[in-house]
């Protein structure tokens, strides 16, 4: 008999476990759940779970996936972006709406003045959001401080979010996002600070560090920077790069070790190469390529034919992806980008857990794993990629633990 607190049965599985079935689906399958670990997965009639006594969830014949991971997010600002979006609309680009002092200039005025208070409340919703469209673990950036005490405060909130809510919350050091306008001129100046006191200040309060390598952004050099110095203090790397121009920054990120290597609409061969080399997760951005109206696709054939595992995000951000939605990120990523539900589906779990190097405890259902799990009301699988501004969400459990349940 099954030493479990919790059995899941009836359900149609996507463990995406690697197998002879896309998906690694199960049909009629059961998973059985003890202190918040997944324990056994395997087929509903397996005579091993006869008369067990715990609490028994039904499936009837609903898909369980695992929880989702959104690897890339922005998810606490303050203020409002939606003039620049008009701007944009009447033909003004997003690099001279950059250069006049808008752009992530201007969110970084209105989260300077937004109290710690105001940034948890806006950004706890959003958070929830997520959560019910079934988000379990997320990545969350600063980058909209550019200051010391600013960019403490946004990490800050996202620790009080990782400790206020049941979801894992993986925080990101992003101080190199843009130069402040009081360093205009002085970009090198800017990542001094960076890299000396801004580092030291807020390294107990993230795990990664991250850098936007672009032209309206930071250069190889600069980049190289603060990878390095984040490195040196014990964070994970990543890095916003090939979005609107090619600097190499993910073939320097994936040689300096990075988890990541984000957006890259503009990736060449050499990159790609680099990449797979390196095992450095693409992270492609959809909401962001559609949002800002780009044309040029990133190449997920290369990707593909490299085997470089590609994970999809929504980049949560008021500015180039206001976006609250796994779910249409994943439309988007085979609508636009074409790929397979199959790997969109996998850009979400098993790749996205990579980007953040949790794939050995979120990403499948597969034991060992966290009990993070959602069940769809859908038909097949492809319907979590087919459908446009639908949530099909029944259920989500966080180890173990049910936190959304739509049928109440």
């Amino acid at each position: 008999m099954l030493d479990a607190d919790l059995l899941l049965r009836n359900f149609e599985l996507l463990t995406m476990q690697a197998g002879s079935k896309p998906y690694g689906l199960i049909e009629n399958g059961a998973v059985a759940v003890r202190n918040g670990m997944i324990d056994w997965v395997g087929p509903a009639n397996d005579p091993g779970i006869e008369g067990f006594d715990g609490t028994i969830v039904e499936g009837n014949g609903e898909y369980l996936s695992p929880g989702l991971v959104d690897c890339h997010t922005h998810l606490v600002w303050g203020g409002s972006r939606a003039d620049e979006w008009e701007r944009r609309l009447n033909g003004v680009s997003y690099e001279e709406i950059a250069r006049q002092g808008g752009g992530i200039l201007s969110t970084v005025s209105a989260t300077r003045a937004a109290s710690e208070a105001e940034l948890f409340t806006a950004s706890r919703k959003r958070l929830e959001f997520l959560m019910r469209q079934g988000v379990t673990t997320l990545e969350i950036k600063s980058g909209y401080g550019l200051d010391v005490e600013t960019e403490k405060k946004i990490l800050q909130v996202a620790t009080d979010l990782r400790d206020a809510t049941p979801l894992d919350v993986q925080r990101t050091f992003l101080g190199a996002h843009a130069l402040p306008a009081d360093f205009r001129g002085r970009a090198e100046d800017y990542i001094d600070l960076v890299c000396g006191q801004m580092l030291q200040e807020v390294s107990g309060l993230c795990d990664s560090i991250d850098v936007f390598c672009e032209g309206i952004g930071f250069d190889l050099d600069q980049s190289r920077r603060v990878i390095e110095a984040g490195k040196a203090a014990g964070l994970q790397a990543k890095i916003h790069a090939e979005q609107l121009s090619n600097l190499g920054g993910a073939k320097m990120a994936a040689e300096l070790g990075a988890l990541s290597a984000d957006h890259l609409e503009y990736l060449d061969a050499s990159g790609v190469a680099a990449m797979a080399k390196h095992d450095t997760v693409a992270v492609l951005l959809p909401g962001a390529f559609y949002f800002i109206h780009e044309t040029q696709l990133p190449p997920v054939e290369l990707l593909r034919q490299h085997g470089v595992a590609i994970a999809i995000a929504t980049d949560a951000n008021p500015g180039s992806s206001p976006a609250a939605s796994l779910l249409l990120m994943m439309n988007m990523a085979c609508t636009l980008f074409r790929m397979t539900p199959e790997e969109a589906l996998a850009a979400v779990t098993t790749n996205a857990a990579k980007a953040l190097a949790m794939h050995d405890r979120v990403g499948q259902i597969a034991e060992g794993f966290q009990a993070d799990f959602v069940s769809w009301q859908i038909g097949s699988p492809a319907e979590l990629a087919y459908g446009i501004g639908h949530n099909p969400c029944q259920r989500v459990w966080k180890r173990g633990e049910l936190i959304v349940d739509y049928g109440q």
